[in-house]
C-alpha cells in the first residue's frame, strides 16, 4: 500500500497534535526540531515524504517568534524533501491582531506572516477562529477558516436549559456572538467599551437586557483579560446572574490569570489550540475542551476532497 498522508508537529502543542493523529488514526511523523547554540532554529525530517500530502500542525502560541519559525523551516525542510502537498494546520494564527493599519507608519504584520508561510512552500492553510475574518485574503492559496462554535455548543446546550444571555464584550464580536445567539435560539447583549491603549479596556454601557439572567460572554482569545474581567464586573454591577466566558484561544499573557481568578466570572471555557497556563492548570475557574476531533475531520475532508464548510452548518 503506498503513503499517502503524513501528519508533523513542531513543538507548540504536541498533545493536541497526538490527539489528531489518534482520531486520523495515523502515527505523528518524525521529526526533529532543535535549536543551535545562539537559538536558530533547526529541523530535520526522519520520513520519506516524496509526493506525500504532508499536514504540518503548529499554532504560532507563546513564544510566538520561535513557533512561527519552527513552522516555517519545517514547511521549508518538507518542500525541499519534494513534499506532494504541504498544508499548514495553525490552530492559533498569530500576529493576528495586527491586520489592517490602525495607525500612521504601523505594520500589517498578519499579511506579513502571511507572505512568509506562501514563501516558505506551503500549499494549504487551516486555521481556527482568526482575530479577523478578512485575513483569509491575505493568502494566495486555499484557506479553510475553521470555527470553535460546534464544540462550544455541545458543551453549552445541556448546562444551559434556561437560555442564556450571549454578550458580545465589544462591537467588533457582535457577528461571532450573534452567530451563537442564533444556534442556541438566546438572546444577544453587547458591551460598548472604549480602549485608550492597547491591552487597556475601559466598559461603558451594556446595551440588552441581561438582569437576573446567566451570562455568556465569548470572544475569540483572552489574551491579559483586561477586556473580559472589565465586562465581567460590568455584568455583575447591572444584576447579572450567573457569569460565564467562553474563547477559542487562551493566550492568557502576564495577570491574566490572576485577574480571572479574581473576577465575577464563574467559569472560562476555553479550547486547546493552546496549551494552557500552567497557573491555570487544575484550576476550577478553567475548562478545556478539545478541538482535536474538529481539526482532524477538517484534514480527513481535505485529504478526499470532501465539504468542510457543512461542519458549521
Amino acid at each position: 500500500m503506498f503513503k499517502s498522508t503524513l501528519v508533523f508537529t513542531g513543538n507548540a502543542n504536541v498533545p493536541l497534535a497526538d490527539a489528531i493523529a489518534q482520531y486520523l488514526e495515523l502515527p505523528l511523523g518524525r521529526a526533529r526540531v532543535s535549536n543551535f547554540a545562539d537559538g536558530e532554529v533547526f529541523a530535520e525530517i526522519k520520513e520519506n515524504v516524496r509526493g506525500v500530502d504532508v499536514y504540518l500542525i503548529q499554532p504560532t502560541c507563546a513564544p510566538v517568534n520561535d513557533h512561527l519559525m519552527e513552522l516555517l523551516v519545517m514547511t521549508d525542510a518538507l518542500k525541499r524533501a519534494s513534499a506532494g502537498s504541504i498544508t499548514a494546520v495553525i490552530p492559533y494564527y498569530g500576529y493576528a491582531r495586527q491586520d489592517r493599519k490602525s495607525s500612521p507608519r504601523t505594520p500589517i504584520t498578519a499579511k506579513l506572516v502571511a507572505d512568509l508561510l506562501s514563501a516558505s512552500g506551503v500549499n494549504r492553510v487551516v486555521a481556527m477562529d482568526l482575530h479577523a475574518g478578512q485575513i483569509q485574503g491575505f493568502f494566495n492559496v486555499p484557506f479553510d477558516h475553521l470555527f470553535a462554535m460546534p464544540v462550544f455548543l455541545e458543551h453549552m446546550r445541556p448546562r444551559f436549559p434556561n437560555q442564556p444571555v450571549f454578550v458580545s464584550p465589544d462591537a467588533g464580536g457582535v457577528e461571532r456572538t450573534r452567530a451563537y445567539a442564533k444556534r442556541m435560539g438566546a438572546d444577544l447583549a453587547i458591551i460598548d467599551k472604549r480602549r485608550p491603549t492597547a491591552n487597556v479596556s475601559e466598559v461603558m454601557h451594556i446595551i440588552g437586557d441581561i438582569e437576573g439572567r446567566d451570562c455568556v460572554l465569548l470572544d475569540d482569545m483572552i489574551d491579559t483579560a483586561g477586556t473580559l474581567t472589565n465586562a465581567a464586573r460590568a455584568l455583575h454591577e447591572s444584576g447579572a446572574g450567573r457569569i460565564f466566558a467562553a474563547a477559542t484561544h487562551a493566550v492568557l499573557s502576564g495577570p491574566a490569570v490572576q485577574r480571572i481568578i479574581d473576577s465575577p466570572l464563574e467559569e472560562v471555557i476555553v479550547t486547546d489550540t493552546i496549551p494552557l497556563n500552567e497557573a491555570a492548570v487544575g484550576h476550577a475557574k478553567f475548562r478545556v475542551l478539545s478541538v482535536a476531533r474538529l481539526l482532524g475531520e477538517t484534514i480527513k475532508r481535505i485529504h478526499h476532497s470532501d465539504s468542510v464548510s457543512s461542519l458549521f452548518v
